[in-house]
């Protein structure tokens, strides 16, 4: 038993086990149990269940080759939607015990349990079995939880023991986990500091964490200095508990099916991605000043290229304009495309600030246009309006023939619900 005194700190990891995979085995009971794999409108696989990992299918492996190995696997569309909403559940629970959570992904958060263990009348330990409890229980499969007294320990403990585990790592225990952990797999040691470390005979977690702090200070970058300390006990990795409102660049990439060789076809599917990117930046108040393009082929080659707009803007005519003779350079004819991508970057605050050639009451008509278009999406859903450069792709969507299909929860709407106007419910609570 771990008394309180051994945790200075309390910070909880929790990770939904093959999430996206067990989302929709907790909304079909019949699907637990078989090997479930989402991303049929992909083409590939972006989840999978312990069944279908058992069997060989992993992460990215075309449909093709997961069929293949195993026939009788189960491949879903991504129902994007009802995910997020079992996230915000997710959140929910654990801000049931503390309102310290830093929301880190989709299927995982931290919690800062210091100070809340003999509130709820009982120690971190079991605090810790009562979070896992719930969210178990409540949203119809395993989470694996680490709780240990930095951000870098909890994080490996709840990839210790897989799935639905429960791994307790304090101060004076860690030894026992770190000198068995990779340290390639520590968090936030990448390739190529992996190599570094490894060149200086630093193997595991445990050989890393033993490294003397001079040497440490001196031959790494700061966060790998920070990640020494933590693996050491010491919290200084601050949970962030703000909703993300800052952005160094926003990304819109969609894959479409099937591929096209249509120059109009495939600009328009760009066209989509832009005005998708200019609301995020409209939404939280950023202009960008350089933008990328990226599109890819059937067979996974890559073209891109980056310029700067003559002005910042967030307005979806200005770059898509920008963008149309880019896009005719990158292209080649006869080719087929599966994908486009955007990237908005050198993002600023919004502020009106008129050219030699653009007029300050223009700019000001166009700010109050996407204003009314914003307030428009909220009543009648995104893409209520949209450019008509954007039309094919608005037209027929991102996927065809059998990759078009779509998820359940979008076919049988709620009273009152369109294509494009959804409650905030997923269809395994709705039929209660």
């Amino acid at each position: 038993m771990f008394a309180i005194s051994s945790f200075p700190k309390a910070i909880l990891h929790v990770d939904g086990d093959a999430f996206f995979a067990s989302c929709e085995q907790s909304r079909h009971p019949e699907l637990k149990g078989k090997p479930v794999v989402t991303g049929k409108e992909r083409g590939i696989a972006s989840s999978m269940s312990y069944e279908a990992k058992a069997r060989g299918v992993t992460r990215a492996m075309p449909l093709f080759e997961i069929r293949r190995i195993c026939p009788d696997a189960v491949i879903l569309p991504s129902d994007y939607e009802t995910y997020s909403l079992l996230s915000r559940r997710l959140y929910a629970i654990v801000r049931r015990y503390t309102h310290a959570v830093e929301e880190y992904g989709i299927d995982e958060c931290f919690a800062d349990l210091t100070g809340y263990g003999n509130r709820h009348g009982s120690g971190y330990i079991a605090l810790a079995e009562k979070i896992k409890h719930d969210l178990d229980s409540e949203l119809g499969f395993t989470f694996s939880v680490g709780l240990a007294p930095s951000k870098v320990l909890a994080k490996m403990g709840s990839k210790w023991k897989k799935p639905s585990g429960l791994t307790i790592i304090s101060t004076r225990d860690r030894w026992r986990f770190l000198d068995k952990y990779p340290v390639e797999k520590v968090w936030g040691i990448g390739p190529a500091t992996t190599i570094f470390l490894k060149r200086h005979n630093f193997f595991t977690a445990g050989d890393f964490a033993r490294a003397n702090e001079w040497w440490v200070k001196n031959n790494l970058a700061r966060p790998f200095w920070e990640i020494w300390q933590e693996l050491n006990g010491a919290s200084v990795m601050p949970l962030l508990l703000e909703e993300k409102s800052s952005y160094f660049s926003i990304q819109k990439f969609k894959t479409f099916t099937p591929p096209s060789d249509s120059a109009d076809f495939i600009f328009s599917q760009l066209s989509k991605n832009i005005e998708n990117a200019c609301i995020k930046a409209r939404r939280h108040k950023l202009i960008a000043g350089t933008v990328a393009i990226v599109l890819r082929t059937q067979d996974f080659r890559h073209a891109g290229a980056e310029f700067a707009l003559s002005r910042p803007t967030a307005t979806p005519q200005e770059i898509i304009a920008a963008a149309r003779d880019v896009f005719y350079t990158l292209l080649k004819r006869g080719v087929p495309y599966r994908a486009t991508g955007i990237v908005l970057a050198n993002l600023n605050p919004a502020v009106i600030q008129p050219d030699l050639f653009t007029s300050g009451a223009r700019m000001q008509k166009m700010v109050k246009l996407y204003e009314s278009v914003d307030e428009l999406a909220k009543k009648y859903g995104k893409h209520a309006i949209f450019l008509g450069s954007s039309f094919e792709a608005q037209r027929f969507g991102a996927h065809l023939g059998d990759r078009g299909d779509i998820p359940e929860r979008h076919h049988d709407k709620l009273f009152g619900e369109t294509k494009r106007k959804r409650l905030g419910i997923p269809m395994m609570f709705a039929e209660v």
